[in-house]
């Protein structure tokens, strides 16, 4: 079940940091454009983390 979490979690979160990079770039507004970025890449490794959790069976 985490696994599943795990994935959406990271799935929803770049979705959104590639929003806020988007705007971020658009409007010139670095401190977004990073903040995006940072939230791309907590996306990523909820997304591994969960895949890690499929490979073990859950069990961490």
């Amino acid at each position: 079940m985490g696994e599943f979490i795990d994935r959406t979690k990271g799935t929803a979160n770049e979705a959104v940091g590639k929003a806020k990079v988007s705007v971020g770039q658009r409007t010139d507004n670095t401190d977004l454009t990073i903040d995006g970025v940072k939230q791309q890449a907590k996306g990523k490794a909820q997304k591994i983390a969960g895949a890690a959790k499929g490979a073990m069976g859950d069990k961490f």
